[in-house]
């Protein structure tokens, strides 16, 4: 270390004549100890050697194995992008349609094609209980999205009270409470699996007969089931308004195998006569794609899509709304007439 003092005082010695004066000396290399294991350490890895001096070595190797253990468990059974996933996973269930449907208890599930069910069926089924059952389905779906959403917040507070104890400066009570740790561990790893579970619409509660006693000599075994359809979605790109019309396209993720029926909604809003409150409607429509004519330059309408009435609904919490202004007419004279081929009027106004 002597020589290395000396070849800094020698190297300032030789650099007098230049303009930069390198204080080489002031690094301290002589009294430096390069063993040390604070020499080149970032800020995290000495204030990880500050902690690990609180413990013995054996202690210390113990908090190191058991804080990876849970930083594993934090970056892959329960890392910010699978719950963020799960989030929109809940976001999309609270959109979407849910259905009774009548099985065979033979009929496997990924078979539920509802063209292998007799027509008689649900000639077979008392209406009176089948209306029941829907209010039992509408119930139980309500209870399944409420418990979801319970569970994806417990796995919320877990994730935060666990990186909290991760990020926490004192390694003591880290170690101290490690049982409560995997206890937490545990718990969380259930909620997760009920979580996963649950996000599948499963069996129907069934406590009373749904087909009557009607002295047939073999009633037929069926299976009560809740059933989901993605939601309805108007395509915000392909949807366009023009002067006095609009052209609007909506689509399903997953679109079923069977031809859907619609209900389309319009209303201008904020009218300003009488008349123009007439300005609203309901149409129903066998496709993903309507021409709404007829509206007034310049204004702005409400549209609403859904899917129409079915006798197996049992819970539909949302339709998706779109609002167009329509274009401006000329400043002067007629507005000439309306763009595309004629059409007649909607429907009878709506009330709503």
């Amino acid at each position: 270390m002597g020589s290395l003092s000396n070849l800094a005082v020698d190297s300032e010695a030789n650099a007098q004549h230049t303009t930069m004066n390198f204080q080489v000396t002031g690094l301290a290399l002589d009294k430096m100890k390069l063993d040390s294991p604070h020499s080149f350490l970032d800020s995290e890895e000495v204030e990880e050697a500050e902690d690990q001096q609180l413990l013995e070595p054996e202690a210390w190797r113990t908090y190191m194995e058991r804080r990876n253990v849970l930083r594993e468990f934090l970056t892959t059974d329960l890392s910010p992008q699978l719950l963020k996933r799960h989030h929109a996973r809940m976001q999309l269930l609270k959109k979407c349609s849910y259905y009774i449907e009548i099985l065979p208890k033979h009929l496997a599930l990924g078979d539920q094609n509802p063209l292998v069910l007799p027509n008689t069926m649900f000639q077979l089924i008392d209406p009176w209980k089948f209306q029941r059952m829907k209010k039992v389905g509408t119930a139980q779906t309500k209870i399944q999205l409420l418990l979801l959403g319970d569970l994806l917040e417990q796995l919320d507070h877990g994730r935060a009270a666990l990186d909290a104890l991760l990020e926490a400066p004192d390694p003591r009570p880290f170690l101290a409470g490690w049982g409560l740790v995997e206890q937490q561990l545990a718990d969380l790893s259930v909620v997760m699996d009920n979580f996963l579970a649950m996000m599948v619409p499963g069996h129907l509660h069934v406590k009373h007969r749904l087909v009557s006693d009607i002295g047939a000599t073999k009633i037929p075994h069926i299976r009560l089931m809740l059933s989901m359809k993605m939601p309805v979605m108007f395509d915000r790109k392909e949807s366009v308004a023009h002067q006095d019309w609009v052209s609007l396209r909506w689509f399903v993720t997953i679109q079923s195998a069977a031809p859907e029926q619609y209900e389309l909604r319009f209303k201008l809003l904020e009218p300003r006569t009488q008349q123009e409150c007439t300005q609203c409607g309901i149409v129903p429509v066998a496709a993903c794609t309507f021409d709404v004519h007829n509206l007034l330059p310049n204004r702005t309408y409400k549209f609403t899509i859904k899917r129409a009435e079915s006798y197996t609904l049992v819970y539909e919490p949302w339709r998706d709304t779109l609002t167009l202004q329509t274009m401006p007419g000329p400043h002067e004279g007629p507005i000439p007439s309306r763009l595309g081929k004629p059409s007649l009027p909607l429907t009878t106004p709506s009330e709503r």
